[in-house]
């Protein structure tokens, strides 16, 4: 099934100040997910945004936290964001399709992703938009959610679905802003 931005969210997970660092090519992780988010705002797409135990670390990047608003970032516990309650009911039930970037690819990542798919949802996973300390736990995470009927996608693939055809004034803008 193709996404669509009608039946579509965009879940962050977890891209915090102390642990965002300590991520491979964690620089390219960051303008990735960036831009995930500023396409998905210019389509109205809803964004969500977990923090994993804040207190211990830290809050989401300033880059992204610019960008979201306060009302759209819930703190957990848990590593899934489904098993700590955090996804608020209008989020988690309005839309079918959910579109999820973050760290740490092989924990809260594959455990929510897991959950959500569990739950009903139909799952898509950015693969550029997804990263582990190690890169191999990465490739791990990312065979074991495919196994389990998660969908693996790129950055790419998610905004031209989004889009769905050219030729349009949105598609231009787009197209000339983000699409190099």
């Amino acid at each position: 099934m193709l996404i669509d931005r009608q039946r579509s969210s965009l879940l962050l997970i977890d891209m915090q100040e102390r642990l965002l660092p300590a991520m491979d090519d964690a620089d390219r992780l960051l303008d990735n997910v960036v831009w995930m988010v500023k396409i998905a705002q210019r389509l109205s797409v809803p964004v969500m945004v977990s923090e994993q135990y804040p207190k211990g670390l830290g809050p989401t990047v300033p880059e992204l936290r610019a960008l979201i608003p306060e009302s759209a970032i819930v703190p957990k516990m848990h590593f899934s964001c489904v098993a700590d309650g955090c996804l608020k009911a209008a989020f988690a039930d309005e839309r079918p399709q959910v579109i999820v970037c973050g760290i740490e690819s092989h924990i809260c990542v594959l455990q929510t992703s897991m959950d959500l798919q569990s739950s009903g949802k139909q799952v898509y996973v950015v693969a550029d938009c997804v990263a582990s300390r190690d890169p191999s736990n990465r490739g791990l995470a990312l065979e074991r959610m495919r196994q389990h009927g998660v969908v693996i996608v790129s950055r790419e693939m998610v905004a031209f679905e989004w889009l769905g055809a050219a030729g349009s004034d949105e598609f231009r803008e787009i197209s000339r802003t983000y699409l190099r």
